[in-house]
């Protein structure tokens, strides 16, 4: 049951303004989705309904303007949205604690390491006694997966050589630019937009899970359903993984498709907005579900082992059924 606080929470939802060119009438089922300000979920969102993928696919897509990861994930589990983007391990733990989540991936865009362009810092090993930023918190997985693989490759433990500051990921970056930090672990449209700035990767999340065993780019980052939603309407949600993949496409080759999208990206000059551009494009998912899940498997097992219960809860292994093959099948 949800708290009073927690509803209170989500009494800060408001539907988005329908976006000029969608169809007008409603087709089927309505599918809601949680959106995060400037989030790229609101970006396919505006394809679906401009280019009328959702009515297209039977279904009617709305959108839901949320302030934050935390209002999503409470909204979502209030059962007041069907799908939010959302994390593998979060959707995992909340499968082996008895919620039948189901996992669509979304992009294999991850964060990474950021250091200014005329930094002297060329490794892991460099950054003993440098001032580190770290979005997520003690518990994110880029940074749980980073201390690892500074002890493997450099005998470094990061937590006690660095000097750590945690916080968001906008004032991490603002702290960067200043260079009141000498590196930073930020999440993927920060690195974007600092990429724009002739900013480099000292080493990315993708590098990392590889270094683990992933053979290739995964997913971690996906659409969560509730397994009764999914055989509530489960033409709806299969419509909706059509549109998505659908928007998807439509973004890698059709150039204009972005001028719906762009006004969404805060993205203050050019430079920027082809930075988003193409790490968006790059983390579309292309391996199959049975590749992906057991890559994920690999690193879940990893994330297990390195963060403990704190972190992904009693599960040791990826649950069963946590991806989304057949929605009939809950």
């Amino acid at each position: 049951m949800l708290s009073r606080r927690a509803l209170l929470a989500t009494a800060a939802l408001w539907p988005l303004p329908a976006i000029r060119g969608g169809p007008a009438r409603a087709a089927g089922e309505t599918i809601r989705i949680g959106v995060l300000p400037f989030g790229t979920a609101s970006w396919e969102a505006a394809v679906i309904k401009a280019r009328g993928l959702d009515a297209a696919n039977g279904f009617t897509l709305e959108t839901v303007k949320l302030a934050g990861n935390d209002a999503a994930r409470i909204a979502f589990q209030g059962q007041q949205l069907d799908t939010i983007v959302g994390d593998l391990i979060w959707a995992a733990r909340l499968r082996n604690e008895g919620r039948a989540v189901k996992f669509v991936p979304y992009s294999t865009t991850e964060g990474a390491l950021m250091v200014p362009p005329d930094s002297p810092i060329r490794s892991l090993g460099d950054l003993a006694g440098r001032r580190l930023g770290v979005a997520g918190g003690a518990l994110d997985k880029n940074w749980i997966l980073l201390r690892a693989q500074a002890r493997e490759t450099d005998n470094l433990d990061l937590e006690a050589a660095a000097r750590l500051a945690f916080g968001a990921p906008p004032l991490l970056m603002q702290k960067l630019e200043s260079r009141e930090l000498d590196a930073a672990l930020l999440y993927w449209t920060y690195c974007a937009r600092l990429e724009a700035k002739g900013y480099r990767r000292l080493i990315s999340a993708d590098d990392i899970m590889r270094a683990f065993g992933a053979k290739g780019p995964i997913a971690l980052i996906g659409y969560l359903f509730e397994a009764g939603a999914v055989r509530g309407k489960a033409a709806a949600v299969e419509g909706f993984a059509r549109a998505s993949a659908a928007a998807k496409e439509i973004l890698a080759t059709d150039a204009e498709a972005w001028a719906v999208v762009r006004p969404l990206m805060a993205a203050e000059d050019d430079a920027t907005f082809e930075a988003l551009k193409r790490n968006f494009l790059a983390g579309i998912p292309r391996r199959s579900i049975a590749v992906e899940r057991g890559d994920a498997e690999t690193i879940y097992a990893t994330l297990a082992r390195l963060g403990g219960e704190r972190l992904v809860g009693d599960g040791k292994v990826l649950p069963a059924d946590l991806y989304l093959d057949d929605p009939r099948n809950g």
